[in-house]
């Protein structure tokens, strides 16, 4: 496959040339020149519709991003994902967490999951796990748990956190799942060496070191395919604690979403492919208009997990200096992730997005809650396309305007619009990371940290 720099293709060159004319372009000038660019720049995928016609990008741009992702073997690269080929080059293993959300996929601990709940032995679930190992979970749970049991996530080691979530529970009645691959996480066993000491017998252990969990004493143990990274886990029994909040019924819904969004990233072309263009408009913002932050604004108090979920999800899979080669990438690669649930972060940051002198990037996310969520979505972006540079306002009170960004609207939103959302993401971050000729399945940035602190504690042992 293709491991060559970007920078050494022919569209690379040619989208450098390019971008000098959208440089000195206004949104709202090209938005008043062409009334049919809000119906032509819009992409459908299973329940949701991109709009992105507040790009400051054009429909050369598209065929020029289009012709960079085809002389980077996006094609070949896409194909391997799903065949099982070993495209997490550093750690020699492929990337197969789509397999687990594949046609009629059921988890064999899905009926555990509901026997749990119907059962009703235990009142407290506490999920123990940092990382992919809780936001995906957590996320889950928040979106779309029922109250049918009391469940609760852990990932910190500070024991405030644990402490929070253990308080009113009864030890005889209370649920530890222990999410650690390696089942070596220091964060996640010492809370759960915490817990046994509070009292708690009753530990589920997921992890791909059955050995491990089983020396630890775990009276249950669910397996992690070793080819599934922590942050594309929540398919797996990495979410069995999201399984438990919400029942069989949403999980399955929840893969069945993602296996959609599979489907339509794998079949449709490029021009028409949601993720893909969501990537490729990445790019451009990134690598050709120089913004190196980006915003994820949900207008659904059911994501407000979502922001956390998508900084693992981008940061750690295309946050990489280097390429497949271990050559110094050159250019810019990951943005830096933030954002809130839409009408919070109204009152919070949206001041620097609106009149700040870093440009950010934008997705509007509007899950059709109801119709003032949705017009303060869309009333925000046109705010930071259209702007106002009135006169006869002081300066303080104008906008500059010219501020990219997109909406994704949802008919409504369920678990199966959860799982077409997080697997649009998870694809979005693949194609980025195939234009960058990154590894976007590994994470070793994170290891240099943990060695330095075990030193520092054997230190002061």
């Amino acid at each position: 496959m293709n491991t060559n720099s970007p920078t050494a293709c022919p569209a690379w060159k040619r989208l450098e040339a390019h971008a000098d004319t959208w440089r000195a372009a206004r949104l709202a000038e090209v938005l008043a020149g062409d009334p049919a660019r809000v119906r032509q720049m819009v992409a459908e995928a299973p329940g949701v519709r991109l709009d992105y016609s507040r790009q400051r990008a054009g429909a050369l741009t598209l065929r020029l991003l289009a012709q960079l992702a085809l002389e980077r073997g996006f094609d070949e690269w896409r194909a391997a994902l799903f065949s099982g080929t070993k495209i997490n080059t550093t750690e020699d293993r492929p990337a197969t967490h789509t397999a687990l959300r594949a046609n009629g996929a059921a988890p064999e601990w899905l009926g555990l999951g509901d026997a749990i709940r119907n059962e009703k032995r235990f009142t407290r679930i506490v999920n123990l796990g940092t990382g992919g190992s809780d936001l995906g979970p957590r996320l889950l749970a928040d979106a779309f748990g029922d109250g049918a049991l009391d469940v609760r996530f852990v990932a910190n080691i500070d024991p405030v956190e644990l402490e929070r979530a253990l308080a009113g529970a009864d030890p005889a009645s209370t649920l530890a799942i222990v999410v650690s691959k390696t089942f070596t996480t220091q964060e996640t066993l010492s809370n759960a060496a915490a817990m046994r000491q509070w009292g708690c017998k009753s530990f589920y252990a997921v992890t791909a070191n059955l050995q491990g969990a089983k020396q630890f004493g775990a009276t249950e143990t669910l397996p992690l395919p070793d080819s599934v990274g922590g942050r594309y886990s929540v398919w797996s029994a990495a979410g069995f604690a999201g399984l438990l909040a919400t029942g069989g019924a949403a999980f399955s819904e929840l893969l069945a979403g993602a296996y959609e969004m599979d489907e339509h990233f794998l079949q449709e072309s490029i021009e028409s492919n949601v993720p893909a263009l969501m990537a490729l408009l990445g790019i451009w913002n990134i690598n050709f208009l120089g913004m190196h932050a980006h915003a994820v604004l949900p207008y659904a108090h059911r994501l407000r997990q979502l922001p956390a979920y998508l900084q693992q999800l981008e940061m750690e899979s295309n946050g990489k200096g280097v390429d497949h080669e271990g050559r110094p990438a050159g250019y810019a690669t990951a943005p830096v992730l933030f954002g809130a649930e839409g009408t919070n972060a109204q009152h919070a940051f949206m001041q620097m997005l609106h009149q700040g002198t870093q440009p950010v990037a934008a997705d509007f996310i509007d899950c059709a809650v109801n119709k003032e969520l949705s017009a303060n979505a869309c009333a925000q972006a046109d705010a930071l396309a259209y702007g106002t540079g009135d006169q006869d306002l002081p300066a303080h009170r104008r906008y500059p305007g010219n501020r990219p960004s997109s909406i994704l609207k949802f008919k409504k939103f369920t678990p199966r619009d959860l799982g077409r959302l997080l697997a649009l993401y998870e694809h979005k971050v693949f194609t980025q990371g195939v234009l960058w000729n990154i590894n976007s399945f590994d994470q070793w940035g994170v290891e240099l940290g943990k060695q330095l602190a075990n030193a520092l504690l054997a230190k002061r042992t």
